[in-house]
């Protein structure tokens, strides 16, 4: 004799294993993103959760591309995303934390010809902005 499972039932258990997997994917992409924040804010001493405004704050997001900032579309300096993952900050400085945080603070001390302003931004807030950038 076999058992089949009424039509209705099937669909149930399908959709509650579809949604069971879902949530397990969403754990473990939320937990991989906390670990990489986790690793920018030891890497730079920063809180990316505070960059968001301080990159509206100083108009980073008018010049550069920026994943996660609304109006980060800006088309003047290079966009912002991988930045963890390049050689160089500006074509000019090893990309290190250290260096990431002095650039944005004095970019001319890099580059006395860069079209980066000196935006008044503080070695805290840059560490902040830093964190984020880091960990994109």
């Amino acid at each position: 004799m076999r058992f089949t499972l009424p039509k209705w039932t099937a669909l149930a258990l399908t959709t509650a294993g579809l949604l069971v997997a879902a949530a397990v994917g969403a754990g473990f992409a939320w937990s991989e993103r906390q670990q990489t924040e986790n690793i920018a804010r030891a890497m730079t001493g920063g809180d990316p959760t505070r960059a968001p405004e301080l990159i509206r704050r100083y108009g980073c997001a008018g010049c550069h591309t920026i994943s996660g900032i609304p109006g980060g579309d800006g088309k003047v300096g290079g966009p912002l995303d991988g930045l963890r993952a390049r050689v160089y900050i500006a074509g000019v400085a090893s990309n290190t934390p250290d260096n990431l945080i002095q650039w944005m603070v004095t970019p001319q001390a890099f580059s006395p010809r860069t079209a980066m302003p000196a935006t008044g931004i503080t070695e805290g807030e840059a560490r902040d902005v830093a964190a984020y950038l880091f960990a994109q």
